[in-house]
């Protein structure tokens, strides 16, 4: 008589697989959360990019609305609350309030938003320079800041 040995059928898993799958599930869920933070970093940057974009071209179309106040726009702010109600006021008056809103829109749209104005009357068309500045805090460094500018032409005799 011969009595034939069979293997052994396998029923469920390992104590060993199971970790093993446990371990291979983390590292994947640590590579899906690490991807979500980056995604995080880079809408936040995206949407201070967007903010510093509307502000200069609420400056390039306040500057364009007021093109007589030439150099006035890269001096001072100043809060001229009259400026904006039914008293008149000059050119440099309601470019000292201009800057003076754009720094408080920046203030409030940006972290430490700061809006500067560059003129130069060297040509027939005078050229001003805006930039928008305002600091990033990213995992690679601490504080950078970052800055857009652009350049608009604005021809004072029109």
């Amino acid at each position: 008589m011969r009595i034939r040995l069979m293997p052994p059928t396998q029923r469920g898993f390992s104590l060993l697989e199971v970790m093993i799958a446990l371990v291979i599930m983390s590292i994947g869920m640590l590579g899906i959360a690490g991807l979500y933070v980056n995604s995080l970093q880079a809408g936040r940057t995206a949407m201070f990019r967007h903010n510093a974009i509307i502000l200069a071209s609420d400056v390039a179309d306040r500057i364009r609305a007021n093109r007589a106040a030439g150099a006035a726009y890269a001096e001072a702010a100043g809060n001229n609350n009259l400026c904006h109600k039914a008293v008149e006021c000059d050119e440099a008056a309601m470019a000292a309030n201009d800057i003076f809103l754009w720094q408080e829109q920046a203030n409030a749209t940006l972290p430490d938003g700061d809006v500067e104005v560059e003129f130069d009357d060297a040509g027939p068309v005078w050229n001003y320079t805006i930039n928008v500045t305002w600091a990033e805090s990213t995992l690679a460094e601490a504080d950078q800041e970052l800055t857009y500018s652009v350049e608009i032409p604005v021809n004072p005799f029109q």
